[in-house]
């Protein structure tokens, strides 16, 4: 007897879809929160990384507060799926910021790393239609969409 829910067109990518975005929304989450407890340590730590470079001091040390907060609310969002496209839109932004200054500072291997977590951004963001087990997707059932 088969199941009648799992045999629908589209199931398993959408089942996909939501073990992708799980995975990436707790890596990008617990990235943030485990940076809350320090958030000045961390920021200080981004100064001494990027004073050899042409960013302002001050500059630094506030996106450190943005990065460390900025994951842990993306991470949050991605997890349970809510303002997916947005999130993801948002996500990516925030990887290219971090690719520019890892590049600034020549971490390569970081890049890398980094370049992996965009391919993950787009391809959730190319295949959000296909969101279904989420905060969204149930609205969107509730709605008859």
């Amino acid at each position: 007897m088969k199941n009648q829910r799992t045999d629908q067109p589209g199931f398993d990518v959408a089942l996909a879809h939501c073990f992708a975005r799980v995975a990436l929304g707790l890596c990008i989450a617990l990235h943030g929160y485990s940076r809350l407890p320090n958030l000045v340590g961390f920021a200080n730590g981004m100064v001494k990384q990027f004073a050899a470079t042409f960013l302002p001091s001050p500059l630094v040390y506030v996106t450190g507060f943005g990065i460390a907060i900025g994951e842990a609310i993306i991470g949050t969002l991605l997890i349970f799926g809510i303002f997916l496209r947005p999130t993801l839109v948002v996500g990516t932004l925030l990887m290219l910021q971090l690719i520019f200054g890892t590049t600034l500072i020549q971490q390569w291997e970081i890049v890398s790393i980094q370049l992996i977590y965009v391919a993950f951004y787009v391809g959730l963001l190319a295949t959000v239609r296909h969101d279904r087990f989420s905060i969204d997707g149930l609205r969107r059932r509730g709605r008859g969409h």
